[in-house]
């Protein structure tokens, strides 16, 4: 497992394959769109979405929050996609048993009452600024600050010699903002243009390497 170490405004980010990023300075762990019920949802419309992809959701969860052991956990929007359903028991017991704190910045999917995230002792913001860094779920641009923040779920095509392509997620680093992939099994991506100034790290397999 290969991570890559980013700086701005003098913090420090380790860009993890999982789609998460580990702020060295506060101890906090950064993840965006995680989609939970999604799977959920999909398979009760007919859908033929396997049911593991439930779990696989959790067992990432478990493994970068073993890796990194945060103080927090921030999930930067979008962390379950609509109504509730029977994934948000499964979600609530591993809540339940984590010992980093859990903030939700919400996103535009994060629909559920925020009543049921405090009665988990989650707390909810529309969005959260500390220091010269400023977290939301959709990407803001503001004066001397740099955002981080998910809801694009970038993506990177890659072309080979025979015509051949993959695509593949993202991080999309800007001068003053950084776009997370996104977190959950089953939620695509969205192909994005770099421009001059931008960087992308991409995520092949366990590995985060910088292609631009």
């Amino acid at each position: 497992m290969k991570t890559k170490i980013i700086k701005n405004h003098r913090q420090t980010f380790e860009l993890h394959p999982s789609g998460a990023a580990y702020w060295h300075e506060f101890n906090m762990l950064l993840i965006a769109d995680v989609h939970l019920g999604k799977v959920t949802h999909f398979r009760k419309h007919g859908s033929a979405v396997p049911q593991s992809a439930i779990q696989h959701n959790f067992d990432q969860l478990n493994t970068v929050l073993q890796h990194f052991q945060p103080e927090v956990l921030c999930f930067l929007g979008d962390l379950f996609h609509s109504y509730l359903n029977s994934e948000w028991i499964i979600f609530a017991e591993w809540a339940n048993k984590i010992e980093s704190k859990i903030i939700l910045v919400s996103g535009n999917h994060d629909i559920i009452s925020p009543i049921k995230y405090e009665e988990l002792d989650i707390h909810v913001t529309d969005a959260w600024k500390l220091g010269s860094i400023y977290l939301t779920h959709e990407p803001k641009t503001e004066e001397n600050f740099f955002n981080v923040s998910g809801h694009v779920h970038p993506g990177v095509r890659l072309r080979g010699t025979a015509k051949q392509s993959l695509s593949i997620p993202c991080f999309l680093k800007k001068p003053n903002q950084m776009i997370l992939p996104s977190f959950g099994t089953f939620t695509g991506k969205h192909i994005v243009t770099p421009t001059e100034n931008d960087q992308i790290f991409a995520i092949a397999h366990d590995e985060v390497i910088e292609i631009i």
